[in-house]
């Protein structure tokens, strides 16, 4: 039974990783991408077809369902997202599975000089004898969080099919875009009617995280002086320039995601482009306090204010716009969500770990919108690039982790 049990988790991680997700922050549609109506379409069947009820596709672009209770108990929402990152080519994702993987150094069929290690990466080197899975070494895996969507399918299914575990209604809700923070739009902390809901996009068995980043998201646009370049003396003013001498001008040593750890936040540019006109540079800021973030938005634009001051022949603007805030500022005044999860780690033989991402999930901005929502391990590692992998009992211990605090939530 267990092995079964198993089976349908990487079987489903692997439909799924194979179907092309990737969203777009520069596309205005909801979902970003046509592409992952694909999957969503697919969890839309596949939530019909196991006996789910109130499936719907919304016009938004999340997949939403219920699955009855049994027993009086709160509402729980249990969430995932379709979509991969767009940092790393995510078209013809080939997965595969190493089964009873010996520890070996492990190589990809489509990229011979790449090398996944146990000894650079120490929580691969505990999965001896593991069941995992990769892509082929071109594209990233996509478990991030098709994982958490294999997780969570694989979990209703045996919900419906099992009436004698005593739970209360569940909410089921796939969104897209979380990879871009558009998973969670206003409409759906209303239409999940859930009392608290937990997001599975975690990392290493046992991470029951409550408190995210705060995000904000920045976009320089510098307005050069265009001319022909033979007759430039003087009066030609280019903005490709301007905008490197902002990115030099910001802190290189204490202030990047590479020079930055724990609980320090950063200016992170992410996109730099156009030509000797016009350019666009994208940043964005993260910090884990409101004081911190705040301040990063400060710096920037006194940068841009001290480089648009050497030359005022140029246009230098700076919009920044928030994207989540930290989950702790409203989970610390109630943690019911998160001591339920925890108990219901350490039922399961596994102890809780908590600690502070530095990232964000759907969770932060459902959090903030009033429905409190932590996030829990599925077991994905390495994510957003082509030595991602996972490994399919890490996922079970995720699958027994939902189903164990449904259970204990009615107890």
């Amino acid at each position: 039974m267990a092995e079964t049990f198993d089976a349908e988790l990487q079987d489903r991680l692997m439909r799924y990783a194979a179907v092309e997700t990737q969203s777009d922050a520069d596309s205005p549609g909801a979902p970003s991408t046509e592409v992952q109506l694909d999957l969503l379409r697919m969890l839309e069947r596949e939530l019909t077809a196991i006996g789910a009820a109130e499936v719907e596709l919304t016009d938004y672009g999340v997949v939403l369902a219920t699955i009855p209770g049994t027993a009086p108990g709160p509402t729980i929402g249990l969430l995932a997202h379709v979509d991969t990152a767009p940092q790393f080519t995510a078209r013809g994702v080939r997965p595969r599975v190493i089964q009873g993987w010996n520890g070996d150094d492990i190589t990809f069929p489509d990229a011979p000089d790449l090398v996944l290690s146990p000894t650079d990466f120490p929580y691969l080197a505990q999965k001896t004898g593991h069941d995992i899975i990769t892509a082929s070494g071109t594209t990233l895996l996509g478990a991030d969080d098709k994982a958490g969507v294999a997780i969570i399918m694989t979990a209703a299914r045996h919900l419906i099919q099992t009436p004698e575990i005593p739970h209360g209604p569940i909410r089921i809700a796939f969104t897209p875009d979380e990879e871009i923070g558009r998973g969670v739009g206003k409409d759906l902390p209303r239409d999940l009617k859930a009392d608290f809901a937990y997001t599975f996009d975690g990392g290493a068995v046992g991470e029951i995280e409550y408190e995210t980043f705060s995000a904000d998201a920045a976009e320089v646009t510098i307005e050069g002086v265009s001319i022909h370049p033979g007759y430039a003396t003087g009066k030609l003013v280019n903005a490709i320039h301007l905008a490197s001498k902002i990115v030099q001008t910001l802190p290189q040593a204490t202030l990047t995601p590479e020079t930055t750890a724990g609980r320090a936040g950063f200016l992170h540019a992410t996109e730099m482009f156009g030509d000797a006109a016009r350019m666009t540079l994208r940043l964005i800021l993260r910090d884990f306090e409101r004081a911190g973030l705040e301040a990063k938005g400060r710096l920037l634009r006194e940068v841009c204010a001290a480089v648009q001051s050497t030359e005022p022949r140029a246009k230098i603007t700076c919009e920044i716009r928030p994207q989540y805030r930290n989950m702790r500022y409203w989970l610390e005044h109630d943690m019911t969500p998160v001591t339920l999860a925890q108990g219901a780690a350490r039922e399961i033989g596994v102890e809780p770990v908590s600690k502070p991402i530095r990232g964000g999930t759907d969770g932060s901005r459902l959090t903030e919108f009033g429905v409190p929502c932590p996030n829990l391990f599925t077991g994905m590692q390495n994510i957003h690039g082509p030595l991602e992998w996972i490994s399919v009992q890490d996922m079970a211990r995720a699958r027994d982790l939902a189903l164990a605090l449904v259970r204990r939530a009615v107890g």
